[in-house]
């Protein structure tokens, strides 16, 4: 068995039957089709509890279904006629049905964008598209894994909501908590983006930054869950992982429905733990299963900054564990150098006939300049990454420009202001004059 990322961290002790799930259990109401949790690696199965990794074997915990198979038609009408946002595929997902009653941000059903100019600078011919994720609470994707977690922290009567994060998940967090009269605490690496810091501490709640990287600060929220100040609080992305990295599946979800309940051929997708990218994944194969798009061939490619780049070169050397690396990249929401996906990415990426590809630092910068010149849309650094990745897929031939792809934007360029401002600015300064305009070669 391959030894995973989240096999290193504490196991918390779950009550009752270890290996399969209680008859009992109190909480199973509360997460609609969601039936248990189930160990990645050896399927031993765990009550719908605050856990996430097995006692078993170490491995990480998801989130099992009893998925409501049968009726698709049905199931899609249901869904469009839900709200615009997450929860019209509450079906789907581990929260109580009346979900869309509660305080929550209620993230979600943003743009597909049809990016035709795009294409065309980059020689693509099949169809493109970005999936804006910018238009989030928050600005980020983190909206969507949050609002699943904070769910389960009700359901759980955990008090305090928290995180490891590399910016966006703490402001995620702070405003999900204050939304829903949760006390925050988050935690952050001592030397993120002006923008993120502020946009995480503006919420009120209590932002801590730690000295190290997002692997130290990680590390530390792991420590911290297992002592007995850690008690009431719900780690998004440790204790409450499993449910946390479903919200990622609405992704996948909206990319069908909003291409008409289809699959693209191709997804580009940034990769920081891999949750993401393992969770789209999960959301495509679902869909297949209950009948809601058509069962066919997808690819998917993972992208990462070249100065934090583990997936990427375990890839390119055909292997099948994530060696740890020290983050050196302006992409700092994706600066995790110890992905605890990374090995389940690179079966997903093999599997499907797709690849995992990593850029400069320098290619970020024109890869975001890029997409806000032909598209108008100003992605954060992890865009870059993801947008120059498609660039130099179709450049060495690893992706077909015939092939339908979509490629996802994660964040707002708002909060990476540092990354493009150094080779950004006026045109030209000149006298308030129409003379001085045509001076200035602008007329």
């Amino acid at each position: 068995m391959r030894r995973k990322g989240l096999a290193t961290m504490a196991v918390q002790t779950v009550a009752g039957n270890t290996t399969s799930v209680s008859a009992e259990n109190p909480h199973e109401a509360a997460f609609g089709p969601a039936v248990a949790l189930s160990c990645r690696e050896c399927g031993t199965r765990y009550p719908l509890s605050p856990v996430f990794a097995c006692q078993e074997c170490f491995g990480p915990l998801e989130v099992a279904y009893d998925l409501p198979l049968g009726d698709p038609e049905g199931l899609r009408k249901r869904i469009e006629a839900g709200p615009a946002n997450i929860w019209r595929y509450a079906p789907l997902l581990p929260v109580p049905a009346d979900v869309t009653e509660k305080q929550n941000l209620n993230p979600g059903w943003t743009k597909l964008v049809r990016a035709d100019n795009l294409a065309r600078e980059l020689g693509i011919t099949g169809g493109l598209y970005v999936k804006d994720d910018s238009g989030n609470p928050t600005h980020s994707f983190k909206d969507r894994v949050v609002a699943i977690a904070l769910e389960a922290a009700r359901t759980f009567g955990l008090t305090t909501l928290s995180c490891s994060s590399t910016g966006n998940l703490a402001g995620a967090v702070g405003a999900a908590a204050a939304r829903a009269g949760f006390r925050s605490c988050v935690f952050i690496p001592h030397d993120l983006e002006e923008g993120k810091v502020v946009m995480a501490a503006v919420y009120g709640g209590e932002l801590v930054a730690i000295e190290g990287s997002y692997d130290d600060v990680n590390r530390f929220c792991s420590e911290l869950i297992g002592d007995p100040i850690g008690e009431g609080w719900g780690f998004v992305n440790v204790n409450l992982r499993p449910y946390y990295g479903e919200g990622s599946k609405t992704l996948a979800y909206e990319i069908a429905e909003q291409l008409g309940w289809r699959l693209p051929d191709n997804l580009v997708i940034p990769i920081a733990s891999g949750s993401q990218l393992t969770k789209i994944d999960k959301g495509l194969q679902e869909l297949i299963r209950l009948g809601l798009v058509e069962d066919k061939p997808y690819t998917i490619y993972g992208a990462q900054a070249e100065g934090c780049s583990p997936v990427s070169a375990a890839f390119k050397a055909g292997h099948d564990v994530v060696r740890p690396v020290k983050p050196d990249t302006i992409a700092k929401s994706l600066a995790i150098g110890n992905p605890a996906d990374g090995p389940y990415v690179l079966d997903i990426v093999r599997r499907t006939g797709g690849a995992v590809e990593d850029v400069d630092d320098t290619q970020v910068v024109d890869a975001i300049k890029l997409l806000a010149r032909t598209e108008g849309i100003f992605a954060e650094t992890a865009g870059g990454v993801t947008v120059g990745v498609l660039r130099k897929l179709i450049e060495t031939g690893l992706l077909d420009p015939a092939a339908e792809t979509v490629v996802l934007n994660t964040g707002d360029g708002l909060k990476t202001l540092d990354a493009v401002s150094p080779t950004t600015g006026p045109t030209a300064t000149i006298r308030p004059t129409v003379a001085a305009f045509r001076e200035a070669g602008l007329a």
